[in-house]
């Protein structure tokens, strides 16, 4: 019986894992026309996709960990005016998709736009008074600004568990404060900085996006043009094998900084005191904290939001009436694809999760590993993955229609959801049964409970709220996905996502503001739970 529940475990890891599996295997046809291709792709596009992603990654490095560590260290080691309110508002840009942001700042910052119009008044000037937001430099402050959270939020976790506690030892013994954030916070919180780095960069190569609307050539952008523009197969699967190397070695670095990080959880947990508290600021700073977190929430998500709606308000004062029926079908088209993705991944989550639980062996730990993998692969690589093997099957068999399956149908959108977001529904399912004692197992087979009914009646109660913020997670990223939907959803089938991008490359950015807001009032809602969960009283 055992052994027959190991076949739909191993199909699901197959269909997880066919993408990645694809790529690789396109790399078998390598001959001298793949040999030709990637020589000219090295003379030409080559240096360039490496060194704009590499600048890239560089840039949303250091400034990730540094905005991020300096703002979990404030909230966290220091009392001041405004600190409860910083605690959770700094998690508000995680509600703000990148490609958003740059839509708001490129109609901010443009030649004829408020801004530059404002100076070039109040100045006196002429020609550009600030420099072009479409550029690397301006992708790299907009990923900084909306992925921080990442870094803010695993910091601010690990030094509220023992940070202050050996900072009030380090006191004790004399240490100035200088000295015990630099000798005893940041060394605490370098696991939990490692980890949301590369967080943040596995987002940032994941992007396609900010990199497509600013026509700047990262690898990704560069998978979409050698697949779309140019119908080179090869070349996007060995671009899409040199992206997926370095998303690999992204992964294995937040993995074992999040093992170190349970290492240091428990090692200061030893030497707590439960008398230390925040040090209290004063006067200039306490003002220099105030306007240390107060920035990244204006840049990252109060002011793209007040962009957005002034371009919304302009649009109705221009007399350009909002296509309320469109907005509908567009919202309508966004919420079944999202509710159909959350339904199935959260399923395909309680049923990985149970079998773990119920056969903790290489198996079930290895199918795991491969499914949870899914969320690192960026979606431009999961296309090209689903698109490969559906091509050399239809060139085989002409006649199967292989491609009408796939390709422009719910089917391989909801295939491709599933591929790169099923991660993110197993790890809160997995984190609600460890919150479930094995005795209660123990105790239904002694009353002779079948497999069935120990997931039905005895841990579905209890995973219900896990369950429902695994599909409410699931959801909202199926919301504000762009590649997979851009490329493989249904003819007249355009979501919220696809359509504020499409609107916005054709410089329609009032009509692209309605979706956009859509986008970010959606993406509010697991940021409010997740602020909620993390507010503890002192």
């Amino acid at each position: 019986m055992q052994r027959l529940l190991h076949f739909p475990l191993a199909l699901i890891a197959l269909l997880v894992a066919l993408p990645v599996l694809a790529v690789l295997a396109a790399l078998l046809q390598w001959n001298a026309a793949s040999s030709d291709i990637l020589a000219q792709m090295a003379s030409t596009v080559l240096p360039q996709y490496a060194i704009t992603s590499i600048a890239l990654c560089a840039a949303v490095a250091g400034g990730t960990a540094l905005i991020g560590m300096s703002t979990a260290c404030a909230v966290t080691l220091f009392e001041f005016k405004g600190r409860r309110f910083f605690e959770w508002a700094l998690l508000l840009p995680l509600a703000m998709p990148a490609y958003v942001s740059a839509y708001a700042y490129t109609d901010f910052l443009q030649f004829s736009g408020p801004a530059q119009t404002w100076i070039r008044e109040t100045f006196g000037l002429q020609g550009r008074v600030l420099p072009e937001i479409r550029s690397t430099w301006g992708a790299a402050l907009l990923f900084i600004f909306t992925l921080y959270p990442y870094v803010y939020l695993l910091s601010r976790a690990a030094l509220s568990e023992r940070a202050a506690h050996l900072m009030e030892a380090a006191r004790l013994l004399g240490a100035p404060l200088g000295t015990r954030i630099r000798r005893v916070a940041l060394p605490l919180a370098r696991p939990a900085v490692a980890a949301g780095v590369s967080l943040a960069l596995m987002e940032t190569l994941a992007d396609y996006g900010v990199s497509s609307y600013f026509g700047i050539q990262t690898f990704t952008a560069g998978i979409y043009k050698a697949w779309l523009a140019m119908d080179d197969r090869i070349s996007a699967a060995q671009l899409a094998v040199m992206l997926l190397i370095v998303v690999a070695v992204l992964l294995k670095l937040e993995r074992r900084a999040q093992k170190k990080m349970r290492f240091s959880a428990i090692k200061g947990q030893r030497a707590g005191s439960a008398e230390a508290k925040p040090v209290q600021l004063t006067n200039g700073r306490q003002i220099q904290a105030q306007l240390l977190c107060a920035l990244p929430i204006l840049l990252g998500f109060a002011l793209p939001v007040l962009m957005m709606l002034r371009l919304l308000l302009a649009g109705a004062a221009d007399d350009e009436p909002i296509r309320w029926a469109q907005f509908a079908q567009w919202a309508f088209n966004s919420f079944k694809l999202a509710g159909i993705a959350a339904l199935l991944a959260t399923a395909l989550a309680l049923m990985l999760a149970f079998a773990q639980r119920r056969q903790a062996n290489r198996f079930t730990h290895g199918i795991t590993h491969i499914v949870g993998m899914g969320y690192a692969v960026p979606g431009a690589v999961i296309v090209v993955g689903l698109l490969i093997p559906v091509g050399l099957l239809q060139t085989w068999q002409p006649n199967w229609s292989i491609g009408a399956l796939v390709t422009t149908t719910i089917l391989g959108v909801i295939w491709a959801y599933l591929v790169r977001f099923t991660a993110v529904a197993l790890q809160s399912i997995q984190s609600g049964y460890s919150r479930i004692p094995q005795s209660l197992d123990d105790s239904a087979r002694m009353l002779g409970s079948s497999s069935i009914n120990l997931l039905t009646r005895v841990h579905a109660p209890l995973l219900s709220r896990s369950a429902a913020v695994a599909a409410l997670l699931v959801f909202v990223d199926v919301m504000k996905e762009l590649p997979a939907t851009l490329v493989l959803r249904p003819f007249n089938h355009d979501t919220l996502a696809v359509v504020a991008y499409q609107l916005a490359k054709d410089e329609r950015l009032a009509e692209a503001a309605l979706p956009s807001l859509a986008l970010v009032l959606v993406g509010l809602i697991p940021v409010i739970f997740l602020s909620r969960s993390l507010r503890t009283p002192r």
